[in-house]
């Protein structure tokens, strides 16, 4: 079958595009137009303006000069990712290789692409809001009180008249919805986004974006090799919220036009490939860098950790397994999880062992066995205690 590559092409990068705009809850910060010029393959070049103040009228000098400062800077776009997919010829026929390959490619974006995107995005806001100081650790037991924190140091920025926009961590915007403190408080508005207009909610005019926690990290990781994909660094803390101006953020993203080989075309396969690549990355200039706040989850670190246990049956010595964790804010919670071996793999939860001690039961058949425990502060933010060895022998 021949199918015209250039042009299926040209018409899968479009929608693919106008997916990622309508998908992404970052997406909208690339349909902030500015001053912008590509000068290389990963580098941009935008202005910044900087004005003198007004100084006194002199009667007889008449106006007091002032210098315009243009500082053109550079901006390297540091993500480069791609991925070749392919469809095997015979899991298609004839007539339906341009509607399944639209499908396939449109929930690729959906769930590989936009997800990896959106937490880079955020993260970088952290980022850049943590390297400025604009950080609040905690909060989560007021998040209305320190969502109204954040509005106000960015307002303190930027003025009133900038539209704000405000990225909450799932969790955190149940806790709007059921307060009903709060939920008075919300207002329908719309939210314009590439070519798709939403109806959300805001809090004093401030948009609420909701996203879900695994976007919502401080820091990740994004995988380089075969597997690709990203996950969150060993550190990271949930994020959970981020203010900042709707126009003071720029995502510049430039896809590179979708690849299309036949059948005929591909040397490696006797199927349909798709070469999709995107150069992207987000800046905030110069002028507007302490208009990004965030508030995110303290750190939970464990003072004492469980520790590895041998139980003879004939005479048992029980001692609990036991942490104890440094929490600086917060309501902190325990769960205990049983799993087949040192790694974690295939963990249950252990019905009502939700203390920061737990108490092994006998009797128990001979071998071994492992658990570990989950910290969670104010029932978002957690971290999972080493997964320790209890042997039992005769």
């Amino acid at each position: 079958m021949a199918i015209n590559s250039i042009e299926n092409a040209i018409k899968y990068s479009e929608e693919l595009d106008a997916m990622f705009s309508q998908k992404s809850v970052t997406g909208f910060f690339a349909d902030n137009n500015f001053a912008s010029k590509f000068v290389g393959a990963k580098t941009v070049i935008i202005p910044d303006v900087d004005f003198q103040g007004l100084a006194d009228y002199d009667r007889k000098t008449g106006f007091s000069r002032g210098a315009i400062n243009v500082s053109n800077t550079p901006y390297t776009m540091s993500m480069d990712r791609a991925r070749s997919l392919q469809i095997d010829r015979e899991d298609l026929d004839e007539t339906g290789v341009a509607s399944l390959a639209g499908k396939i490619l449109g929930e690729y974006v959906k769930k590989k692409v936009v997800p990896e995107c959106d937490a880079y995005v955020l993260s970088k806001l952290v980022g850049l809001a943590n390297s400025r100081d604009n950080i609040i650790v905690g909060g989560a037991q007021t998040p209305f009180a320190t969502l109204c924190e954040l509005i106000t140091e960015v307002r303190n920025q930027v003025g009133f008249d900038e539209e704000l926009v405000a990225f909450v961590h799932s969790n955190i915007y149940s806790m709007f919805q059921t307060s009903p403190e709060i939920s008075r408080m919300l207002n329908v508005t719309q939210f314009k986004q590439g070519n798709v207009t939403n109806t959300v909610y805001s809090v004093n005019g401030v948009t609420l974006i909701p996203v879900v926690p695994e976007r919502m990290k401080s820091s990740y990781e994004f995988v380089s090799t075969e597997d690709g994909g990203f996950a969150p660094d060993q550190n990271a803390r949930e994020t959970y919220m981020i203010v900042c101006p709707k126009k003071g953020v720029h995502l510049v993203k430039k896809t590179e036009q979708l690849r299309v080989f036949t059948p005929e075309q591909n040397i490696d396969a006797d199927a349909y490939r798709f070469d999709y690549r995107i150069y992207y990355d987000v800046f905030v200039k110069k002028s507007g860098l302490d208009a990004v706040w965030a508030c995110v989850s303290p750190e939970i670190n464990f003072t004492q950790q469980p520790g590895y246990r041998s139980i003879s049956l004939s005479s048992p010595s029980l001692t609990p397994l036991e942490v104890e964790v440094d929490v600086t804010s917060g309501n902190v919670t325990y769960q205990w999880y049983s799993c087949s071996d040192i790694n974690g793999t295939g963990a249950k939860k252990i019905v009502g062992a939700t203390k920061n001690t737990y108490d092994i039961t006998l009797p128990m058949d001979i071998g071994k066995y492992y658990y570990f425990v989950r910290v969670t502060v104010d029932g978002t933010a957690f971290a999972d205690s080493y997964c320790v060895e209890v042997s039992i022998t005769e």
